[in-house]
């Protein structure tokens, strides 16, 4: 099988640094981590937090942490360098060649969906963010790695696109709506369809940071020799 990534960030509409902050990251057995972070607030101050966050996190990753202790000793660095005054989220979605799952690691208000040719799945059980509660624990799924999986995930300002506007949040059944309409060889576009329709409710000025991330299992490639490639844009 092959594993594609498809991220999609945007700041605050007048703002120049975004307090969102996402990485990918290879696992030391095999497979890939996706990692985003929300850090409280908005511009440098949360972008800085979210980057430490994000940073930290990669960091224990590649040193062969367990998705649910990197979330747990990330929120202790945090809680202690902020003397528990700052809060962030923290999702890690890994594709874990070593196991042979998908493991998610939540602390968001947001939910994390994942969708198969046999079934549909949306975790959005309560949790706290990291940084503030010490005695916080992520919520932890792992499911069986298959051809055609996506996971999806995006931080609070895709959920709250729009509400600011009209009173009304975004419509968690288009956001599933553009999932189930797009195979999973199609990340990048999934995740900038999201994205677009977001910073439409906004009219085209995002009341707050945006990222979405999105992650596909395929069919594995008959190329050879097989070829790893990453595109990344990034505009200043």
């Amino acid at each position: 099988m092959e594993i594609k990534i498809g991220l999609a960030r945007t700041a605050k509409y007048a703002t120049e640094v975004c307090g969102d902050t996402c990485d990918v990251i290879e696992r030391p057995h095999g497979g890939l981590s996706a990692v985003i972070a929300d850090g409280q607030g908005n511009g440098l101050s949360a972008h800085h937090t979210s980057s430490w966050v994000v940073n930290k996190a990669t960091q224990l990753i590649a040193d062969g942490a367990r998705d649910g202790a990197v979330a747990r000793a990330v929120h202790d660095y945090l809680y202690a360098m902020k003397d528990k005054k700052v809060s962030c989220t923290l999702t890690v979605v890994s594709a874990d060649l070593d196991t042979g799952t998908a493991v998610i690691s939540r602390n968001s208000n947001c939910p994390v969906i994942v969708r198969t040719e046999e079934y549909e799945s949306v975790y959005d059980e309560s949790v706290e963010p990291i940084g503030v509660n010490r005695h916080m624990k992520p919520l932890m799924y792992e499911i069986p790695l298959e051809a055609g999986m996506v996971i999806v995930s995006y931080t609070d300002g895709i959920a709250h696109a729009g509400k600011k506007r009209t009173g009304h949040p975004a419509d968690f059944r288009k956001i599933l709506e553009i999932i189930r309409q797009n195979p999973a060889e199609d990340v990048s576009f999934i995740a900038r369809s999201i994205m677009d329709y977001a910073l439409t409710l906004d009219a085209d000025k995002a009341s707050d940071d945006m990222t979405v991330l999105v992650m596909g299992i395929t069919e594995e490639s008959s190329e050879t020799p097989k070829i790893e490639q990453m595109e990344i844009s990034y505009p200043y």
